[in-house]
C-alpha cells in the first residue's frame, strides 16, 4: 500500500484577524509575558509572512492582550518566583529567569523582595534536595564541601548563605541558618571549612 503524498502547502500569511486569533490561542494556552508574547508573534510571522499593506502591530497586540488582562507579568513574576523558591533557588537565579522572560524590572523587584528568611528556607530546600550539609549521609570532605557550596551558588544563593548551611553537620538542626551574622568575607581562601 503506498501513501499518496499531500502537495507542498505552505500556510497562509497573516493578517490581522490570524495574528490576533493565534495571540489569542497563545496566551489561553501558557501563561507568559508580553516579551515572550511578542516574540511568539514575531516567529509567526517571519514564518508565515505578512499579508497586510501596513506593518504588524505586534507591540499594540501585546499592550492590549495586557490591558485585557491575558498577559499580567506581575502575577507571572510572582509565580515563577514562588515556584522557584519551592524548588530551592535562590533569588539571583530567580532574577535571572524573570529577566529573562522579559518581565519588567519593577516587577522582577516586587516578586523577588522576600525577607532573609525565605532564603534561608530556600537554601535549606536545596541542600535537602542535593543531600548538602544537614541532609547529608556522612560528613563532607573539604573539597566536596567546596563543590556543595559552588552548587548552592549557581544555584542563587548568596556566598554567606551557602556557607552556612554547608557547614551544618549531617543531621544538625538548620532553623538557626537564617538568623545568624552574615559570614561573607571577601576571598574564598579566608572562608572557613
Amino acid at each position: 500500500m503506498s501513501y499518496a503524498r499531500r502537495p507542498d502547502r505552505s500556510p497562509k500569511p497573516l493578517d490581522k484577524a490570524a495574528l490576533e486569533r493565534l495571540a489569542l490561542r497563545y496566551v489561553e494556552r501558557y501563561a507568559t509575558t508580553r516579551a515572550r508574547l511578542r516574540q511568539y508573534l514575531a516567529r509567526k510571522l517571519r514564518e508565515r509572512g505578512w499579508e497586510g499593506a501596513d506593518a504588524p502591530e505586534i507591540d499594540s497586540l501585546a499592550e492590549r492582550m495586557a490591558e485585557l488582562r491575558y498577559v499580567d507579568d506581575r502575577a507571572f513574576a510572582e509565580n515563577k518566583a514562588a515556584s522557584m523558591g519551592r524548588k530551592g533557588l535562590g533569588i539571583r537565579r530567580v532574577e535571572q529567569a524573570l529577566r529573562h522572560a522579559g518581565v519588567e524590572a519593577q516587577d522582577v523587584e516586587a516578586a523577588t523582595a522576600a525577607d532573609e528568611n525565605d532564603a534561608a528556607e530556600s537554601a535549606i530546600r536545596f541542600a535537602k534536595r542535593r543531600r548538602i550539609g544537614p541532609f547529608s549521609q556522612e560528613a563532607s570532605a573539604p573539597e566536596t564541601i567546596r563543590k556543595h557550596v559552588a552548587a548552592m551558588m549557581r544555584a542563587g544563593h548568596s556566598p554567606s548563605l551557602a556557607w552556612q548551611v554547608v557547614r551544618l553537620k549531617p543531621g544538625e538542626e538548620h532553623g538557626f541558618v537564617s538568623g545568624q551574622q552574615s559570614r561573607n568575607k571577601t576571598s574564598p581562601i579566608d572562608w572557613e571549612l
